[in-house]
């Protein structure tokens, strides 16, 4: 059997690993589908649940809280007992919180059912990404590979919402969460009989002060986001949640210079190309997860879209994104820098943004909606690709599950942050507008109405910016040549002379 120069068995050595492809992509789209598939059933189970309007949040918050926070430890869990083992350990505790979450009978026990499911996602995802590290090392697979990964990472959202819609209207709320019990028992059968890995490393220690410090300072500041919709940005709370996480970070920093072993080993974020990279994604997201949540609501509030016909409405941006990613990121991956696929994202991106800011309560979607969504999803299918592959590439094996973790935490902050922060910018400028258009009482509805659209059209505007600000960013930081001309894929790159 030959031998890659990571030590790990070459790729092409395993005829099966296309089959492994499938349960790694299997898993990865229930986890990233799951931070959304519930939206549209939230007022199914806000009713039956007899959850208040300021604790329904709880049901996405306490999911996006959990996996975003505990994405690091999982990550370094993964390298030390074996990316495999890992992999099964949360695909089996996926299915079971998941369960747990459908019989739920009241809002607490739903809230912590979606806080495991999130914690046991911290577990799956960075194993899943770094299996598929590790598998895949041959730059023409890699390609292919990545570019599946690529879509279903940056379309998995968007199949939640075609989900959810039809589980709620034909079914009701708790499929949305037992769906997932089937589909992680397959994968658990894959893995074991598909997937292969190294041992992990039982005599390693894993960083608890660094695990405390990290995912507290990150846990503290995705909660101050989520936390400012319903306080205001100046509430005791909300500065006090953004201090803690701040001086948490800064503690988590300084002690991993110093710890043995540490959770994420600074090499990994003080490379150039990875740092911008993870920088890139989280922006992205940042948008992407804000245009999620304006849609939904106007799609269904304002255009008055069942379930179901709100979910499909997305199908477009998910085939744009398969599009962008598998036909045309993953066929240039090797030809291009990736940041000539990621700056022109970013801008294709941005600009159906531009697009929605045009939106009225009249719109018609095929000729004022559907265009942006296209160029949405063919912007993020380029990005989301080439950033997966460039930043786990040349990382050394044990370092492999950390730094998808790295990659995946990005993707899950981003995405929290963005739903708070441009919630809040909405909510204000729509009161902003009513107040200021408000004369006549007799059309209380329809300003109001237009209010909540203009305060959506002010918080894409941001987005936008953002977007634009993500693709300047990768093309100052990734200035990674393509693989093809530069080092081969198996390679670790060299450390970052510090």
């Amino acid at each position: 059997m030959s031998v890659a120069s990571t030590g790990e068995p070459a790729a092409d050595a395993d005829p099966r690993r296309w089959w492994g492809l499938v349960v790694i992509a299997l898993a990865q789209l229930m986890v990233v589908l799951d931070a959304t598939i519930v939206n549209i059933a939230l007022p199914s189970a806000q009713s039956d649940l007899g959850m208040s309007d300021a604790n329904r949040q709880w049901v996405i918050t306490s999911y996006t809280l959990a996996f975003g926070g505990l994405l690091l430890l999982g990550g370094r869990i993964a390298d030390l007992v074996g990316r495999k083992r890992t992999f099964v350990i949360g695909l089996i505790g996926f299915a079971a919180a998941s369960a747990l979450g459908g019989a739920a009978t009241g809002s607490g026990m739903l809230f912590g059912a979606r806080a495991l499911q999130g914690a046991f996602a911290a577990l799956l995802a960075p194993s899943a990404l770094s299996l598929l590290t590790t598998t895949f090392t041959d730059p023409q697979e890699r390609g292919k590979a990545f570019g599946i990964y690529g879509a279903l990472a940056g379309s998995g959202s968007a199949i939640g919402f075609i989900v959810g819609g039809l589980l709620t209207e034909y079914l009701n709320w708790r499929w949305c969460l037992y769906v997932n019990v089937p589909i992680a028992i397959g994968a658990v059968i894959g893995a074991l009989v598909l997937l292969h890995d190294r041992p992990g490393h039982p005599g390693a220690r894993l960083d608890v002060p660094g695990a405390v410090m990290g995912c507290g300072g990150l846990v503290a500041i995705v909660y101050g986001f989520s936390e400012a919709q319903p306080r205001g940005w100046t509430d005791p709370v909300v500065l006090g949640l953004f201090a803690a996480g701040v001086v948490l970070l800064v503690a988590f920093v300084w002690w991993q210079n110093r710890a043995p072993q540490p959770l994420l080993p600074l090499h990994i974020v003080k490379d150039r190309n990875r740092a911008g990279c993870f920088l890139t994604m989280g922006l992205a997201v940042i948008g992407m997860f804000g245009l999620f949540l304006f849609m939904t609501y106007y799609l269904q509030v304002v255009l008055g879209y069942s379930p179901v016909k709100t979910g499909l409405a997305f199908l477009p941006l998910t085939v744009a994104i398969i599009v962008g990613s598998t036909q045309i990121s993953a066929r240039l991956m090797n030809r291009v820098p990736p940041r000539m696929l990621m700056v022109p994202g970013m801008i294709l991106a941005s600009g159906g943004m531009v697009i929605l800011t045009q939106m009225t309560v009249d719109s018609v979607y095929a000729t004022e909606i559907l265009p942006a969504l296209l160029l949405m999803g063919l912007g993020m299918g380029l990005t989301f690709m080439p950033v997966f592959a460039t930043a786990t590439a040349g990382v050394a094996p044990q370092d492999s599950g950390v730094t998808s973790a790295t990659v995946n935490t990005s993707q899950q902050v981003g995405g929290s942050i963005g739903t708070a922060l441009l919630n809040t910018i909405a909510t204000t400028s729509s009161a902003a507008y009513v107040t200021a258009h408000l004369h006549n009482p007799a059309q209380k509805a329809r300003i109001v109405q237009e209010g909540v659209v203009h305060g959506y059209t002010v918080a894409i505007w941001w987005a936008a910016g953002i977007m634009l600000l993500a693709g300047l960013i990768a093309g100052l930081m990734v200035t990674v040549k393509a693989p093809r001309h530069g080092a081969p894929t198996d390679a670790p790159m060299p450390e970052p002379v510090v």
